[in-house]
């Protein structure tokens, strides 16, 4: 009787790669509070108002880089302190190309925090002065060397590698900004569908599944004992 044995595993040979986006979701690396201090003192002192800016929006309103970079002036109301998400500058193979926000919730209306708006209009204050005239609604709120153009899409990068080896702060990716700021509001107990609404995730699913640790960390924080709630027991 045959026992259809096989010698050898048929597909040893065969390389599978997982799909993409498969296995648990990478958060990035969030900064502690000393060093979220030093870098915004880093920021303020830079010489190239534009990346600066780039990266303090990362941080302060958690926009991602091709968000903050495909700002136009129109998308800024510095009256109301909110900055309308609506077109991501990227690369595009090898090439530098505007495209839709990443998801129909991308595009999205973020608040600006006080310190950042007032440095926000301060730059405007800045190209006024060089222009004569405040910037046009068409304009990019981030130009590059060619006007007609947002700043390159890697000049954030190069700024950041280059402040983190300034001033002594570890390694960091312009996506670790936009984390940060993400923890920061989950870690002062804001609602995950709102930390998911200002991020522009599809759904609050998506939020959780990358900061799962951190909401299970501040659920220990919460314990109710009934008797807090009735006061101190009689003694017998």
């Amino acid at each position: 009787m045959s026992l259809e044995l096989v010698a050898r595993n048929p597909v040893a040979p065969v390389k599978v790669k997982p799909p993409r986006g498969a296995g648990k979701p990478k958060a990035g690396k969030t900064l502690e509070r000393e060093e979220v201090a030093v870098l915004l003192k880093a920021l303020d002192a830079h010489p190239d108002r534009r990346t600066a800016l780039v990266l303090l929006l990362c941080l302060a309103c958690g926009l991602r880089k091709g968000e903050a970079l495909g700002l136009k002036w129109a998308d800024v109301d510095l009256e109301e302190g909110l900055l309308h998400v609506r077109r991501v500058w990227t690369n595009e193979g090898s090439k530098a190309a505007i495209s839709e926000p990443k998801t129909a919730t991308s595009r999205r209306v973020v608040p600006i925090p006080q310190a950042t708006l007032l440095r926000l209009r301060a730059y405007r204050d800045w190209w006024t002065e060089r222009l004569g005239a405040p910037p046009p609604p068409e304009d990019w709120v981030f130009p590059g060397n060619d006007p007609e153009r947002p700043l390159d899409v890697n000049a954030p990068n190069h700024t950041l590698r280059r402040i983190c080896q300034r001033y002594g702060l570890p390694h960091l990716r312009v996506h670790d900004l936009r984390h940060t700021y993400e923890s920061l509001l989950l870690a002062h107990g804001a609602p995950l569908e709102l930390v998911s609404e200002r991020l522009g995730h599809a759904n609050p699913n998506i939020t959780l599944g990358v900061y799962r640790h951190l909401l299970e960390e501040e659920r220990r924080g919460w314990v109710l004992d009934p008797e807090d709630l009735v006061g101190p027991r009689g003694q017998a």
